[in-house]
């Protein structure tokens, strides 16, 4: 053998096993963290959202047939559902609802106006602010519920003192709310409408008011919960008609399971008017992409 042989490199290539092009190869898949739990989000979502429920009537119903809860102590979801159905069929039910719909509908009408032109008055001037707010949050601090006795004093006993009761707790959610969503919007926008040519009122038209309008949806549903609740006040003094009227007659005679289907037509009626809304967003703040979970 040669020197050159020698200090030749040694070939290696024969050593190497080359891969089969033939051989197939198995890949792993890779599956992200937002395809986990894929099995659960393929069941409709009206479903899943009816599973916390629906295992809360089960174990009531299971508690109630055990005896562990007494009827006296609350009614089974059967007897509920029975007197439900009986309370709808001679239409006592149905006209409380009737009543309570038309005094909510009334003091929100109300409030609503009262609240978003003070609201409106503050949040577009400083003047308007100097006047109006001070006032407003003095006024909110004070317990609205407080105030029943001198609405029956001013007001009488009729309707009018559960119309104002509902109406001012209305007034100062959508006030709150309308009022940081003026004073929210971005001073670039209100830079770029003026470089624009926008005079004072296109601004408020064309900036203003659509970048308060998050807020007062948002102002809107706390309203809506605000008017149901101050519904529930003001039927419980002088009503002799009403879902609240019902369920004081219900509580005279113990009647646990009358009182229930009270509360259940008051969650119904608020989650009724809480979709509403959200709808409204939809339709009405279609311009802004946000966040909906994952």
């Amino acid at each position: 053998m040669t020197l050159g042989h020698a200090l030749a490199p040694p070939d290696i290539s024969e050593e190497i096993d080359t891969p089969d092009p033939c051989t197939a190869v198995e890949l792993e898949p890779v599956v992200p963290e937002s395809a986990r739990g894929s099995r659960l989000r393929s069941v409709p979502r009206p479903l899943r959202r009816a599973i916390g429920p629906v295992l809360l009537l089960v174990l009531w119903q299971v508690l109630s047939a055990t005896g562990v809860l007494h009827p006296d102590v609350l009614a089974s979801p059967g007897t509920i559902a029975r007197a439900g159905s009986d309370l709808i069929a001679d239409g006592t039910l149905p006209s409380a609802m009737g009543i309570s719909l038309q005094r909510v509908a009334v003091g929100l009408v109300l409030g609503g106006v009262v609240g978003t032109a003070l609201a409106l008055v503050s949040g577009l001037s400083r003047l308007g602010e100097d006047l109006v707010d001070a006032t407003v949050q003095m006024l909110r601090t004070v317990p609205w519920v407080g105030l029943i006795p001198l609405f029956i004093i001013w007001l009488g006993i009729g309707e009018a003192p559960k119309v104002a009761l509902i109406a001012l707790g209305v007034a100062f959610h959508l006030y709150l709310n309308v009022y940081a969503g003026i004073r929210g919007v971005d001073e670039q926008l209100i830079e770029a409408g003026q470089s624009l040519g926008l005079g004072r009122w296109g601004l408020i038209r064309h900036v203003v008011l659509p970048g308060a309008l998050p807020g007062a949806m948002t102002g809107l549903r706390y309203s809506l919960a605000t008017a149901w609740l101050a519904l529930v006040f003001g039927e419980s003094v002088n009503a002799d008609a009403g879902i609240g009227f019902l369920m004081n007659q219900a509580r005279e005679f113990f009647r646990t399971d009358v009182i229930v289907v009270c509360l259940v037509v008051y969650a119904f009626l608020g989650l009724t008017a809480d979709v509403i809304v959200r709808i409204l967003e939809r339709l009405l703040l279609q311009w802004r992409p946000t966040f909906t979970g994952q």
